[in-house]
C-alpha cells in the first residue's frame, strides 16, 4: 500500500466532502507502484457558460512543493468561507472557480520536477523557441535522467498535460474570458508574474490586456511587490505549454490570460543557507515560520484575481482604449511603440518540433 503524500490525502477527502458548492472532479489517474494517482480539479462558482473563469494550478513540478501548498492553503480559506461568507457565496454566482493543486502526483512523491516518466511538463508542449534558450534548462530531448527534459519527438505530450489542456479547453475557452495562475518556486530573490512568451521574445496579442491587468494590480496594491512581464524578459524555453494554449486561444472567441506565479527562492535559503544542501530546500521554505509567511504573501494577489476576472469586463480595455494600452505595454516592456496587430500573420506562427536538442537553431 503507497503511502500518499499529505496533499493527496487532503485532496482525496476533499472528493468525499458532501458540499452544495463544491465539485471533485478526478481528471486523470497515473500510475505509480501498481497503484494510481488521481489528478483532481475541484470547481467551485457558477457552471453558466458566460461566466468568466479562474483557474489556480500548483505542483506542475513536484519537487517545488510550495505551489501546491500555496494552491491547498487558498483553497481551504475558500471553503471555510462558504460555510459563513454571504459576499464570497454571492461572488461566485458570476463567476467560476478551477483548482488543480496537484498536477503532478507521481514528480510530488518522488520529490522531482519532472513526472514518472522523467519528463518536465512545463517543457513537453510541441513548441520550439525561436532563439537559442540556456543549454539544458530551456529544454532538451537528451535523456530522461536529466532535468528539463521534454519527452521523446514526435511523442504524444504526457498524460498530466494532455489531461490539462483538456480542462482549459472546455472551461476556459468555451467563455468571453478567462485566466490561470501556475504556482512555481525558483531561482530569485523576487516574486515574478509571468505571461507568454517563454517561446518567443515577441509580444503576445494581448499585450495591452496585460498591461491593463499590472496597472489593475499596481494601483490597487501598490505596495504589493511582483515583476510583472513577458516570461522571456527573464529566460526563453522549449515546450512551453502555455505558450501552446494560449497560441491555441486565439483561434477561439475568448481572451485568455495565462500566469505563472514565480515565487523567489533565494530569499529562503539567503535567511537559512543550509537548505542549499538539499533540492527541496532549494526549492521550497524548510522553516515552519517562513512556509506560514509564504502561505500568507500571496493571498492578497489570489483575492485579486479573483475579483479582476468577475469584474473583467469594468477594466480590459477595448477600441481606442485597447491601442492605446498595446502602445504603453510596448514601452514599457520592450522600449519601443510599433503598430499593434489583431490578427496574427502567417510568418508569426511558431515553428513546433524541428530540432531534437536544444542550442542547435
Amino acid at each position: 500500500m503507497i503511502t500518499q503524500s499529505p496533499f493527496l490525502d487532503q485532496l482525496t477527502q476533499l472528493e468525499q466532502q458532501q458540499h452544495e458548492h463544491l465539485r471533485v472532479t478526478r481528471l486523470v489517474q497515473i500510475p505509480y507502484k501498481g497503484q494510481f494517482l488521481p489528478v483532481h480539479a475541484i470547481s467551485l462558482g457558477s457552471q453558466a457558460p458566460q461566466a468568466p473563469c479562474l483557474m489556480y494550478v500548483g505542483g506542475v513540478h513536484g519537487l517545488e512543493r510550495i505551489g501546491t501548498e500555496v494552491v491547498l492553503s487558498f483553497l481551504h480559506t475558500l471553503i471555510e468561507r462558504l460555510q459563513w461568507d454571504d459576499s464570497l457565496i454571492s461572488g461566485l454566482e458570476q463567476l467560476s472557480l478551477i483548482f488543480v493543486p496537484a498536477l503532478n502526483p507521481v514528480g510530488l512523491m518522488r520529490n522531482t520536477r519532472g513526472n514518472g516518466n522523467g519528463v518536465d511538463l512545463m517543457r513537453n508542449a510541441p513548441i520550439d523557441a525561436e532563439s537559442r534558450p540556456p543549454w539544458l534548462a530551456g529544454g532538451h530531448r537528451l535523456h530522461s535522467s536529466l532535468p528539463w527534459y521534454r519527452g521523446k519527438k514526435n511523442a504524444p505530450m504526457e498524460t498530466e498535460a494532455q489531461a490539462l489542456m483538456q480542462l482549459i479547453r472546455s472551461e476556459c475557452f468555451s467563455r468571453p474570458f478567462s485566466m490561470v495562475l501556475d504556482c512555481h518556486s525558483g531561482f530569485g530573490f523576487k516574486d515574478r508574474l509571468w505571461f507568454p512568451y517563454a517561446y518567443s521574445q515577441k509580444p503576445i496579442d494581448h499585450l495591452g490586456e496585460a498591461y491593463a491587468l499590472k496597472k489593475l494590480l499596481n494601483h490597487t496594491y501598490p505596495h504589493l511587490d511582483y515583476e510583472f512581464e513577458p516570461q522571456s524578459k527573464s529566460y526563453t524555453a522549449h515546450g512551453d505549454l502555455w505558450d501552446h494554449l494560449y497560441l491555441e486561444s486565439l483561434n477561439t472567441q475568448s481572451t485568455f490570460l495565462p500566469l505563472t506565479m514565480e515565487m523567489g527562492s533565494w530569499r529562503w535559503v539567503k535567511k537559512n543557507p543550509r537548505q542549499i544542501t538539499s533540492m527541496m530546500g532549494l526549492f521550497n521554505p524548510v522553516m515552519p515560520h517562513r512556509l506560514q509567511r509564504v502561505l500568507r504573501r500571496h493571498i492578497v494577489l489570489m483575492e485579486f484575481l479573483i475579483r479582476a476576472t468577475r469584474a473583467w469586463e469594468k477594466w480590459l480595455p477595448t477600441g481606442q482604449n485597447r491601442q492605446l494600452s498595446y502602445q504603453q505595454a510596448m514601452e514599457h516592456w520592450y522600449g519601443q511603440q510599433p503598430q499593434p496587430t489583431n490578427s496574427r500573420r502567417e510568418d508569426d506562427k511558431p515553428r513546433y518540433d524541428e530540432y531534437d536538442t536544444p542550442g542547435t537553431h
